[in-house]
């Protein structure tokens, strides 16, 4: 039975200094590789060992040129293991030379790739250091961060040292240089974008893989979220070196900390929708799913916010759907995490938004009840904007927009958003949900209030299709008489509408204004005529007519239905 391959030997137990161990690795290169030239047997794995040992004694000679080599806390560590390497390799090479040896063949080859093997990574190690430029600096155990007064070279050269001390330092090492990597990200957001560039992210996404400690692979998690939100930049370098895959594992198997953590950095993964289609690529739909049904309330909220941000994507919303994720959403909406509701509400308007498929599961699944409940309820602005979408995708629907329109409550509180709110999305949408649902008369004449703010946000100009969907709004309103008295009986209402319609006045589309004053005089009001021109409507419509305004001919034949309006006229013309 042949012996077995026995590994490098350990360094002596009193070894000798660094620069002593350095000038025998010297020594040995000089003296070896001449040897390796008479050796006849194995030739390709002589000559692929004859060439790392000569780019070994290369570094060696860069080393040894180097100013702080010695005082660098990494590089001792390393060469008592390279001199036991060169020392193995001196060894192999007098068993090939000697064929009296009695070493088996296979034996051989495998002590010579392995002994390949164990140099190819020690010339890594020394390379890394060597480009880092670390050899060149004198630097302690810890170094000191940088503070908004440090060069970007202060900046580049602890960043290289940093990742230096995690590719190659033992535990100690890569704790301390985690450490200080987060707080460096944390105290200085801008420093992101050199480390992404000069540090190694698939060192530091290595970090996050099962099988190492835990210390250091949360204190990864931590630097890895802090990258991944530090803009887009640091997010792309990140997500390319593959740090999606082991995120989901973290989230699947590792501790309520390390879960939540993992979350909140998928979810900055997935806010570059470029990256959701990774979501299925790793499985990681069901994963999200089942973090959000027993997570805790930080890592639900991180889990439906990366949700929310793959839903755009079509084929995911086919994986949304299969995987049971609608019914999951509607209960988030009552779950009492004002952070998930939103992003679950967010989430809900999107889906409501792409097919009706989407929209029947969440009817299904009493959505609209929920969304109404938690509209009348939340306080926060951006959930409510979610909420007012969603409730408006579903309204399309004719037995939702039945039963929302006959909700007194709901509308009131619309017209309640429109007269007293001070968020314009909000208002717009609010106003958009009242031009489409089919109200009564008797609640026309109650909300009849917010026709006032109606007019005045006819005269914004963001966000887009206010204008339209204002003007739409009150000609819903404006088809209860009592509404149309109203309307005109205030002074400063009818002089907004008087100057929108003026054509010197360009703020403002002319058709929307045009489409109110038809829709005032739709009833044929001698009242409503006589204050409309007496604002001086009429000698607007005129000129608006000449220049073939939509709608401008039509609310003019209006507004001239008796001899009264010829009287007023003639008197503003004059």
């Amino acid at each position: 039975m042949p012996p077995a391959t026995v590994p490098p030997p350990q360094s002596p137990e009193a070894p000798p200094s660094p620069a002593q161990t350095l000038h025998q690795i010297s020594q040995l290169l000089a003296d070896l590789l001449p040897s390796t030239l008479a050796v006849a047997s194995f030739a390709s794995r002589w000559q692929v060992l004859r060439s790392k040992l000569a780019a070994l004694q290369t570094l060696i000679a860069e080393i040894s040129d180097s100013s702080h080599w010695s005082e660098n806390p990494l590089l001792p560590p390393l060469l008592p293991a390279l001199l036991s390497t060169i020392r193995r390799i001196e060894t192999l090479c007098h068993h090939c030379r000697d064929a009296a040896s009695g070493r088996g063949k296979l034996l051989m080859q495998s002590d010579l790739d392995m002994a390949a093997g164990w140099l190819s990574k020690q010339i890594n190690d020394l390379e890394l250091l060597l480009r880092s430029g670390v050899l060149h600096h004198s630097t302690a155990i810890v170094l000191c961060r940088p503070n908004s007064a440090s060069s970007k070279e202060e900046l580049t050269f602890f960043v290289r040292d940093l990742f230096a001390r995690l590719q190659i330092g033992g535990l100690e090492f890569k704790l301390k240089a985690l450490d200080s990597l987060i707080q460096l990200l944390i105290e200085d957001s801008k420093s992101a974008s050199i480390v992404a560039k000069e540090g190694d992210m698939r060192c530091l996404v290595s970090l996050l893989d099962l099988s190492g400690n835990d210390s250091v692979r949360e204190l990864a998690v931590h630097a890895v979220t802090l990258l991944l939100s530090a803009g887009d930049s640091p997010r792309k370098s990140v997500f390319e070196e593959g740090a999606l895959g082991p995120l989901l594992r973290i989230i699947e198997y590792s501790s309520v900390q390390m879960k939540e953590k993992a979350a909140m950095a998928v979810e900055f993964i997935t806010a570059d929708h470029d990256n959701a289609w990774a979501i299925s690529a790793y499985g990681g739909v069901p994963i999200l799913i089942e973090l959000c049904k027993s997570g805790s309330l930080i890592a639900q909220s991180h889990a439906v916010g990366a949700i929310r941000n793959v839903s755009v994507v079509e084929d995911i919303q086919v994986a949304l759907a299969e995987e049971g994720t609608v019914p999951l959403l509607i209960e988030l909406l009552i779950s009492g995490n004002a952070s998930a509701q939103g992003k679950a509400a967010n989430c809900i308007s999107i889906l409501a938004s792409t097919s009706e498929h989407f929209r029947n599961l969440l009817l299904q699944e009493k959505g609209l009840q929920r969304l109404v409940h938690l509209f009348h309820e939340c306080p926060v602005a951006d959930t409510v904007e979610h909420v007012l979408r969603a409730i408006y995708s579903l309204s399309a629907s004719e037995s939702s927009n039945r039963v929302l329109s006959g909700s007194t409550m709901f509308i009131v509180q619309l017209a309640d958003l429109i007269k007293h709110g001070k968020n314009i999305r909000l208002q717009h949408l609010a106003a958009l949900l009242l031009s489409r649902l089919s109200i009564s008369d008797s609640n026309k004449t109650v909300i009849a209030g917010c026709m006032g703010s109606l007019v005045r946000l006819m005269e914004a100009v963001k966000p887009d299709g206010i204008q339209e969907v204002t003007a739409k709004a009150l000609v819903v309103l404006l088809t209860v008489k009592s509404n149309r008295k109203e309307l005109v009986r205030d002074e400063k209402s009818l002089m907004r509408l008087a100057q929108m319609l003026d054509p010197r006045y360009e703020a403002v589309s002319k058709k929307f204004p045009v489409s109110v004053v038809a829709a005032i005089m739709a009833g044929g009001s001698h009242g409503c005529r006589r204050r409309l021109v007496a604002a001086g409507v009429y000698g607007h419509l005129q000129r608006l007519v000449e220049m073939d305004v939509a709608g401008a001919k039509k609310a003019l034949q209006r507004l001239s239905g008796n001899r009264l309006t010829s009287i007023f006229s003639r008197t503003w013309r004059d």
